[in-house]
C-alpha cells in the first residue's frame, strides 16, 4: 500500500477529516484578514511547539521599500563564522509571516545547530511580484555582509523555504548566482516549492481538495500575487539551472503542487546538479508545519535536516 500513489498515512487521513468536519470557509472566500489569521490558527494548531533557543531576536535590514524585518534565531548564545540559513515563510506570498513559521524556525536552528534568519518580505496583494522577490535577495545579501549586525560571520548562506518560500529561495539562489553576495551560496533548500507554471502541474487537478492546500487556494494565491509566469523569478525552472548551488528539494506526495517540485527535480538532475530529492510519501503539503497535529511528518522533517547535513558536509571539507 505504501507504493500506491495516492497512499494516505493514518495520521494525515485523521487530521485532513478533522479539518474538513470544521467546514472552515475556502481561502479565496474569506477577507484577506481572515486568510491571514486563519493560517496563523492552522500552524498555531497544527505545529509542535516552539523550541527554546538561545537567542530569538528581532532585527531588521534595509530594503527597496523601507526596513525589512527579520528574525534571528540561535541555540547557541555566540557563534564563530560558519554557514547562516536564510528562510522565507510560505503562504503564497499572501498570508504568512514570521510568526505563522515561528516554531518551525527554531526547530530549524536547534536541529542544525546553525543560526537561521527568518524574511518577512511584502506581501501581496499590497505589494505584488516582484516585491517579495525583491525582498528575499536583498536580505540574502545583508546576511552575507553584515557579520556585526548579526554577531555570526556568514562563510555561506543555507538558502531555505517552503511553498512560496521555496520559490523564493530557487530564485534568490538564481538572482546570487548571476551576483554573487559576499558570501556565496552553498545549498539551497526548497519544500514543496512551486518552480513551473502551475498549468504544468498534474497533480493539482489530482488533489485539488481535501489535502490542506487546495486548487482554488493556489489559484487565490496566483492572481493575488500577479506575476509573469514567463519571467524566471516567478517560474525559476526556465533559470539558468547550471548555476544552481548543492540542493535538498523536498516534495510531498499528496501535495496539489507536488508535480512542480519533481518537474524542476529532473531538469535539475538533467543540468547535472548535485542534489539530494526526498518525495515524503503520504504527506500533504505544509507537513513542515503540521507536526503536533501528523506526529509522522516529525521524522520526515528530520530526514530533510540529515540531508542538509550530508550536502553540507561533503561541499565543505568534511565540516559543516
Amino acid at each position: 500500500m505504501a507504493d500506491n500513489e495516492n497512499y494516505i498515512r493514518p495520521d494525515v487521513q485523521a487530521f485532513v477529516g478533522a479539518l474538513a468536519a470544521m467546514g472552515a470557509k475556502p481561502v479565496s472566500e474569506l477577507s484577506l484578514e481572515e486568510a491571514r489569521g486563519g493560517y496563523l490558527a492552522l500552524h498555531a494548531m497544527g505545529d509542535r511547539p516552539a523550541r527554546d533557543l538561545a537567542v530569538i531576536r528581532n532585527l531588521t535590514c534595509p530594503g527597496p521599500d523601507g526596513d525589512i524585518p527579520l528574525r534571528l534565531y540561535d541555540a547557541r548564545e555566540t557563534r564563530g563564522a560558519g554557514p547562516v540559513i536564510v528562510f522565507y515563510h510560505g503562504g503564497g506570498y499572501v498570508i504568512g509571516d514570521l510568526d505563522s513559521h515561528h516554531n518551525l524556525c527554531t526547530e530549524i536552528a536547534m536541529q542544525m545547530d546553525l543560526p537561521v534568519v527568518a524574511v518577512d518580505y511584502r506581501r501581496a496583494p499590497e505589494h505584488p511580484f516582484p516585491a517579495a522577490i525583491d525582498d528575499c535577495e536583498v536580505a540574502a545579501r545583508w546576511v552575507a555582509s553584515s557579520p556585526a549586525a548579526l554577531a555570526r560571520p556568514a562563510t555561506g548562506l543555507v538558502l531555505m523555504g517552503d511553498s512560496a518560500g521555496g520559490n523564493a529561495s530557487i530564485v534568490t539562489a538564481q538572482a546570487l548566482a548571476e551576483n554573487p553576495a559576499e558570501a556565496p551560496v552553498v545549498l539551497q533548500v526548497p519544500l514543496f516549492p512551486l518552480a513551473t507554471d502551475i498549468a504544468d502541474c498534474p497533480s493539482i487537478e489530482t488533489f485539488a481538495e481535501g489535502f490542506i492546500l487546495t486548487k482554488a487556494a493556489v489559484e487565490f494565491f496566483d492572481v493575488a500575487y500577479g506575476a509573469d509566469r514567463r519571467d524566471p523569478r516567478a517560474t525559476p525552472i526556465l533559470g539558468n539551472l547550471a548555476a544552481t548551488p548543492p540542493t535538498v528539494l523536498v516534495t510531498a506526495s499528496l501535495d496539489p503542487i507536488r508535480d512542480s517540485g519533481r518537474a524542476y527535480g529532473g531538469a535539475l538532475a538533467t543540468a547535472g546538479v548535485e542534489m539530494i530529492f526526498l518525495e515524503m510519501k503520504g504527506l500533504t503539503h505544509s507537513f513542515t508545519n503540521l507536526r503536533q497535529a501528523i506526529p509522522s511528518a516529525q521524522t520526515d522533517l528530520e530526514r530533510v535536516f540529515a540531508a542538509m547535513k550530508l550536502m553540507l558536509k561533503m561541499n565543505s571539507g568534511g565540516a559543516i
